[in-house]
């Protein structure tokens, strides 16, 4: 008898059926032999390098287009004819990006989308943000996204973006984040002075009007009678980028936490960070499309824009230049849009909220998502009766959880906290939309929306273990 069968032998009725007939819950950590472990380990050291250069959705184009570029992927000219294996990106206003690698099937059965965002919560400055006050200088900013405002005061900032000057130069701006910069500041009162303050609940104590950001407290003293702070941050802003007040009406810039991502724990499992929402699911959809071989189909990684503020816009998911570049593919091939989206199927990749035993009473612990328990797949997400959201076909998720299995990747489900707890929403209905077959797959993460957000090396390497599988299928 050999030692399985003798194994079995020994096990209970009980236990054979609990093997298999239950899930197992156990953490994907324990299952993983140290080497699997390592490999996780060394892709994150990519990742936070990422991160350290992606606070914003241009720095993640600029980052994306260099690295496809180095991995041999050329920009797209629909004029042009291509061949399978040849690998191309579309740049989408510098805030966008499409990585596609053609298959050797090209579009006639689908093709295999891979979605993430690289938009993320931050102060975003205003049309006309400089002023001055009591001898202050301060930015006045409008926040993008879903924050809870009471976070972002006495955080370090740093200023990233662009001014188009109306000669038609388009300066880069990026300040606070290297060694030996400055950096900026929302401030807060004291707490011997905040008795009204704190009296006051959550979403009353910080208003957006309130978010200004300290910039400077020394005037202008070139001249003797100018006591101006005003003048003095906007001269040495002139000197540095060369433009002036009113090249603001014409600029993107946002202020982000400052600082670089930082292992997190005696144990280094996790990354702590500004941003992982999304670029950590956005990262390992692009190593996974550039580690792609000849595929069968054709891949396509899509980095989209605004998904924090409902994906509208040129660059956003509700824009058409994604169905566009897949409407030129299927011309190529003589096939049609509708035809083809009928056929393709995608990975929303996108995060969920871990579960949390500090707040354990937000969550339904049975339908959660873990720190190290791999890549969650988020069936559903939306808001109290499934409002806003494109609910995954059985089918579709029985298949996605084929192609993980074969591919031995860790994998979990989960929800987004108690059902009338609140909820949100993903870029996948709007996929859905267009007849594609999507689900969402992303990387649990802790403290969501924080300027300093948690997530597990662990999921970050099986997520992309996961689109590879995808794409490779």
């Amino acid at each position: 008898m050999t030692e399985k069968k003798q194994e079995e032998k020994e096990k209970t009725a009980a236990e054979l059926l609990e093997e298999k007939l239950l899930m197992k819950q156990e953490s994907g950590a324990k299952t993983l032999d140290p080497a699997e472990i390592e490999k996780a380990d060394e892709f994150c050291e990519g990742y936070k390098s990422f991160l350290d250069r992606a606070k914003t959705e241009r720095d993640a184009v600029r980052f994306t287009i260099e690295a496809a570029e180095a991995a041999g992927f050329t920009e797209y000219d629909y004029h042009k004819s291509y061949q399978p294996g040849d690998k191309v990106y579309v740049n989408n206003r510098g805030k966008a990006v499409m990585l596609c690698v053609m298959g050797t099937n090209g579009t006639h059965n689908g093709v295999r989308l891979g979605i993430a965002h690289i938009d993320s919560p931050r102060l975003d400055l205003k049309p006309n943000p400089l002023y001055e006050s009591n001898d202050l200088a301060l930015f006045r900013t409008h926040y993008y996204g879903g924050i809870k405002k009471y976070q972002w005061p006495t955080v370090p900032l740093a200023l990233h973006g662009v001014v188009a000057r109306k000669d038609g130069q388009v300066v880069d701006v990026c300040l606070g984040d290297e060694e030996g910069d400055p950096c900026f500041v929302v401030t807060d009162l004291l707490p011997h002075l905040a008795v009204e303050q704190m009296s006051k609940v959550m979403t009353k104590a910080f208003t957006g009007e309130q978010l200004n950001v300290l910039i400077g407290s020394r005037p202008f003293r070139l001249d003797e009678e100018s006591k101006s702070v005003k003048l003095n941050v906007m001269n040495l802003l002139y000197e540095k980028y060369g433009f002036t007040q009113e090249d603001f009406v014409s600029a993107e810039l946002t202020m982000v936490p400052a600082g670089k991502a930082r292992d997190v724990g005696f144990d280094r499992s996790m990354i702590g960070a500004y941003g992982h929402d999304d670029k950590v699911c956005a990262y390992p959809a692009l190593m996974a499309i550039l580690d792609t071989p000849l595929p069968e189909s054709t891949v396509i990684t899509v980095l989209t824009d605004r998904e924090e503020i409902g994906s509208d816009g040129a660059t956003g998911m509700k824009s058409t230049f994604m169905a566009d570049f897949i409407a030129d593919l299927a011309k190529a091939d003589g096939e049609e849009l509708r035809h083809v989206m009928a056929k393709t199927t995608c990975l929303s990749a996108d995060v969920n909220a871990a579960f949390d035993p500090t707040y354990a009473s937000a969550f339904e612990a049975d339908n959660s998502c873990y720190l190290n328990r791999g890549a969650v797949i988020t069936k559903y997400t939306g808001s109290g009766g499934k409002y806003s959201t494109s609910d995954a076909t059985a089918e579709y998720m029985a298949r996605v959880r084929r192609i993980l299995d074969d591919r031995n990747v860790l994998w979990q489900t989960g929800e987004l906290g108690k059902v009338d707890g609140g909820g949100g929403g993903t870029i996948a209905k709007f996929v859905a939309n267009l007849n594609a077959d999507v689900v969402d797959l992303g990387v649990p993460v802790l403290c969501m929306h924080a300027p300093f957000e948690i997530v597990s090396k662990i999921d970050v390497y099986e997520t992309y273990l996961a689109l590879a599988a995808f794409y490779q299928a």
